[in-house]
């Protein structure tokens, strides 16, 4: 088999594999940066349960739409995760109860709720599209849509850049300056929202953070820089979504599971062979000589 036919042939000669290729870099560029920040704040957890709150609203879309409508879907889950956030910030500020705890407790809500609603009137198969995504059949409205939330992303990260590092690493300093420290964390949970409806149109609420968390995870095996690790991590999204379309299609396996599947095995050779992993760990360079 000829290189073109194994890494260029599917995306000449299908739409739905460029469509599909164009998506993945999309999530890739939005995704993975915002990862990074999402591991800083020690929020990894927080995402994964961000992923699955979209789904009561995915859910409501779908009701509505009374089919698969991609776009449908994500106005739902955007408006589900948003009221996620709000309300678990809001029972952070008045309770004890710590942020990570409200938010678990409302994405497990979320996340029965939203198989319940599926599951009354739709059949198995739409619960399974809703559940892991349908990336190779999304269509050009839904490209638009994600397109758009990508360099929302983009921008709004360049805009807020310094002072979501600053919050990200002293928030005290920022609060001691006059820094709108919740309204700079407002707007990036707005982000992580955005960014998991955009990914769950193509890989679901069980995956959606799977180009997020990943990514970043390589990226701080690979680099201590924060530019450099964004850039990492949205090089490593966009290549996991490449390689696992073209695996995909050449051994006819799910699109949405085999590019998760790849972004682990880029992460456990990271974590072999990275600048700090564990090989340079247990057998470390031999010092220079004089």
């Amino acid at each position: 088999m000829m290189l073109y036919d194994l890494f260029l042939a599917p995306f000449a000669d299908y739409g739905f594999m460029r469509r599909a290729l164009i998506a993945c870099v999309c999530l890739g560029l939005g995704s993975g940066p915002i990862g990074v920040f999402l591991m800083l704040r020690r929020m990894s957890l927080v995402g994964d349960a961000m992923s699955h709150a979209v789904l009561p609203g995915a859910a409501v879309g779908y009701l509505i739409a009374g089919s698969l409508s991609l776009t449908a879907m994500g106005l739902g889950g955007l408006v589900a995760g948003l009221s996620v956030a709000l309300l678990s910030g809001f029972v952070s500020r008045t309770t004890v109860l710590q942020e990570d705890a409200s938010f678990a407790s409302f994405y497990l809500t979320s996340l029965a709720l939203g198989v319940l609603i599926v599951s009354l009137r739709g059949s198995n198969i739409d619960l399974l599209h809703v559940l892991f995504g349908t990336i190779l059949a999304i269509d050009a409205p839904a490209l638009y849509q994600i397109g758009a939330i990508t360099t929302v992303t983009v921008l709004a990260l360049a805009l807020i850049y310094r002072p979501l590092v600053m919050e990200c690493f002293d928030p005290g300093f920022l609060r001691a300056i006059g820094g709108r420290g919740p309204v700079y964390h407002f707007l990036f949970l707005l982000l992580v929202v955005l960014n998991l409806v955009a990914s769950f149109q193509a890989l679901g609420t069980l995956m959606a953070v799977g180009l997020m968390m990943l990514p970043a995870a390589i990226a701080q095996l690979w680099s201590r820089s924060l530019p450099s690790m964004m850039a990492i991590a949205a090089a490593t999204a966009t290549a996991s979504g490449y390689i696992g379309l073209v695996a995909s299609y050449q051994f006819e396996l799910a699109s949405g599971p085999t590019i998760i599947i790849t972004a682990s095995v880029i992460y456990v050779f990271s974590i072999l062979f990275a600048p700090s992993g564990v090989v340079r760990r247990f057998v470390p360079s031999p010092h220079l000589k004089g």
